[in-house]
């Protein structure tokens, strides 16, 4: 049998409306009477059916969260960083995955949008999306806020790593140590990814050493098959082209790297330099252990929860931009 707040007035002998705003909190109640109506809940075990209490109150306490995969160990991490956050604030979340796949991160939004959500979160939204405008009329009237994706949408929040400064310093670090022949390696469809290409082409022209055949895509960035992926294509490149280091826009590519290395007995550090980016928990585990960027992966969380909650409390009225620096690991592989 399911027990209702009726169940509870019943068992404290009050009404309905006297449970409603004990529960809530909305209107004043005598003291007397509040304990009487929490012995009672504690007394019958009474869960409350949040939907009926969302009806009520006639706002939502449910976030929803987009993820390209939850394979890359660094989106876990952020959504860790969101949850923590959001229990501050009384809020729950739904998770979605993408799968990499922009039709499938435009029918996360308008399942969440069906399901009259508080907010919602997009961890990397695709580029694809966004330029062509898909956001920007559900952002009139839903409260977005995008972790390392574009900024300047209109009336979305952000939250995101300097990863043009992030990317700035790996390759100056790998210039620095005498590397000039350098590889850069990214996936598809990610804003992420173009910023440390923009960033790679600069800094490659100003030393005289830029070679278009030097960027190397492995496609998918994100899933179980970007390590074997990358080790894969990097495997077929070094085999024939010398180069001295590889810069990659995330650490899954570069464990493939280091595996194309190693298979073809390539001295790592030695022979070619590797930095990653994420700093996710894999970077530590591997042999050598991997030199990257790390992206503060549960601040950004904590910062897009905090962002969202803003503009839920101001009513989607206003935005904000958060630009965290990012910190270099130097580990093994360079």
């Amino acid at each position: 049998m399911t027990l209702t707040i009726v169940d509870v007035a019943k068992e404290a002998g009050v009404s309905s409306a006297t449970v409603s705003r004990v529960m809530n909190g909305n209107y004043p109640v005598k003291e007397e009477t509040r304990k009487k109506v929490l012995q009672a809940i504690e007394k019958l075990k009474f869960i409350p059916n949040m939907q009926a209490r969302e009806l009520t109150m006639k706002q939502s306490t449910t976030i929803g969260v987009i993820v390209p995969s939850i394979n890359n160990m660094f989106f876990p991490e952020v959504v860790n960083g969101i949850e923590k956050q959001l229990k501050e604030y009384d809020y729950s979340f739904i998770l979605s995955c993408t799968c990499d796949n922009s039709s499938e991160e435009k029918r996360c939004i308008n399942n969440f949008l069906s399901r009259n959500v508080a907010g919602i979160i997009v961890v990397d939204p695709s580029t694809e999306n966004i330029e062509d405008k898909f956001y920007d009329n559900i952002s009139g009237f839903m409260p977005i806020v995008f972790i390392n994706g574009y900024s300047n949408v209109k009336n979305v929040s952000s939250v995101s790593n300097d990863e043009a400064e992030g990317a700035s310093a790996a390759i100056d670090y790998l210039i620095d140590k005498g590397r000039k022949n350098i590889l850069f390696v990214r996936g598809d469809g990610s804003y992420s990814y173009d910023i440390k290409e923009k960033v790679y082409i600069d800094k490659m022209n100003s030393i005289d050493s830029f070679n278009e055949d030097n960027i190397i895509n492995i496609g998918s960035g994100n899933g179980t098959e970007t390590v074997d992926n990358t080790e894969k294509i990097l495997k077929e490149v070094l085999a024939i082209r010398k180069v001295d280091a590889v810069f990659c826009c995330n650490d899954l590519m570069a464990c493939g790297v280091l595996n194309a290395c190693n298979s073809l007995n390539i001295k790592i550090k030695d022979d070619v330099s590797i930095i990653g980016f994420d700093n996710i928990d894999l970077s530590r585990f591997v042999s050598p252990k991997l030199t990257t960027m790390d992206q503060n992966m549960d601040l950004l969380g904590i910062n897009a929860a905090m962002l969202l909650v803003e503009k839920i409390n101001c009513d989607n009225q206003y935005s904000k931009k958060v630009l965290l620096d990012n910190k270099m690991v130097i580990r093994e592989t360079a």
